[in-house]
């Protein structure tokens, strides 16, 4: 298994064992992870795998995953869970929890598809099968997360799906997502039926919900690669940026594969060589714009834009906001 989950799922489930009166630090081997501000406290998915089993082999319950995720409060996701409190509907929160997921579950990434009955959620298992307790966490902890921040505690997906094998005991599983759940699936999925994506949430605040996904983006900023791969191709981009050359098929013959090959591994990471161009692109003139020698026109022409006008539109996309703008509040 390749990935880490954020420190918040272990505190979560010291916070379960505690509350079903037991010595959390006793039965996991080892004490609460603690918060060091920062957000981005981790531990491997493999470990927190681990943490899961040593507390299932304790409680011995149906559903250890389900309770634990159940439990979740938008509190425990620090930034992210107050960023998403302040979007305005529930398409939009889960919008903002796919842009950042890999700061609360850097695993297998999620694919998102609209349709018109609603949007589905899929993960595959390009890094690994962190296992049915794990899996079961993060889908609990996803649809309480959607419950509590709509105020309908009954809400139900229309499907749930499992890449695991049926547990012993299912109807748990029913009986929690109130809805068809499926397990031998090729990949997990979640669908979301279109009349709980557009629900309206408890306190939308557009001013406050920038302020924080600005953060948001930072913190993402400084989390390492998910692996050398994404780091070589993204230093592969930027390169050709300064050279003028940051096509898929130059920055493929840098990586010594072909086209072909570079799309590939990018699909099986749920990306594209386009997101991994505009990604770099906004690192780099996050960077570059806090260096106030250089003027917006550099900038753009050192991204590989034709003009800044262009630029500009890119910046506006990834942000929000203008260059000039960001770079004012940055100072």
């Amino acid at each position: 298994m390749q990935g880490q989950v954020s420190a918040t799922y272990v505190r979560l489930l010291h916070e379960y064992l505690a509350l079903r009166g037991l010595d959390a630090a006793a039965v996991l081997g080892e004490a609460a992870p603690g918060d060091d501000g920062s957000g981005l406290a981790r531990v491997p998915v493999a470990h927190w795998a681990t943490l899961l089993a040593r507390a299932d082999a304790v409680l011995q319950e149906p559903a250890l995953g389900l309770s634990v995720g159940a439990r979740i409060q938008p509190s425990h996701f620090g930034l992210l869970g107050y960023l998403t409190l302040c979007c305005t509907t529930l398409a939009e929160a889960l919008a903002r929890l796919a842009d950042y997921e890999r700061l609360v579950y850097d695993v297998n990434r999620v694919q998102v598809t609209m349709g018109t009955d609603g949007v589905q959620l899929e993960w595959g298992d390009e890094r690994g099968r962190p296992g049915q307790r794990v899996d079961a966490c993060a889908i609990a902890a996803l649809i309480a997360y959607a419950r509590n921040i709509t105020a309908q505690p009954d809400a139900a997906p229309a499907e749930v799906r499992f890449i695991n094998a049926a547990p012993d005991d299912v109807a748990v599983y029913r009986a929690f997502f109130r809805c068809p759940v499926g397990f031998d699936a090729p990949t997990t999925v979640v669908r979301l039926p279109l009349a709980l994506i557009a629900a309206p949430l408890r306190q939308p605040d557009p001013a406050l919900h920038a302020l924080l996904d600005a953060q948001a983006r930072a913190q993402l900023a400084r989390l390492s690669p998910a692996d050398d791969f994404e780091r070589r191709l993204r230093e592969t981009i930027a390169a050709g940026l300064r050279g003028g050359d940051a096509t898929l098929a130059s920055c493929a013959a840098r990586l010594n594969c072909s086209s072909r090959t570079l799309q590939r591994r990018l699909d099986a990471a749920g990306s594209s060589f386009q997101q991994a161009l505009d990604d770099t692109r906004r690192r780099l003139a996050e960077s570059w714009l806090g260096d106030p020698r250089l003027k917006l026109a550099e900038v753009a022409q050192l991204l590989g834009y034709t003009d800044q006008a262009a630029f500009t539109r890119a910046f506006q996309r990834w942000t929000g906001s203008a260059p000039g703008q960001w770079r004012k509040r940055q100072r």
